[in-house]
């Protein structure tokens, strides 16, 4: 979920499905709720870490046909794209 999605309705049925909701209300909610915001940052790290795997066009197209190879691709992007 998103700040888009942050709507009433959409966080009822988060928590009605089972899920944390972590992401945090938007500045001008009249009853904000308390969120992770160390789980709110670890979420945005997976969805840039994502944003940068797009970037190979290999991964994103997927030309390996073996899981081998493509793993071993996918391997090495993380090791070159690791946090300096």
């Amino acid at each position: 979920m998103d700040r888009a999605y942050e709507d009433d309705e959409t966080r009822q049925l988060v928590l009605d499905l089972g899920f944390v909701h972590i992401v945090p209300p938007e500045s001008n909610r009249l009853d904000p709720w308390v969120y992770n915001w160390e789980m709110y940052w670890r979420r945005n790290e997976v969805e840039r870490l994502f944003r940068r795997l797009k970037g190979f066009r290999r991964i994103f197209s997927r030309f390996e046909k073996l899981d081998v190879i493509f793993l071993g691709f996918l391997v090495f992007v993380l090791i070159v794209e690791a946090p300096r």
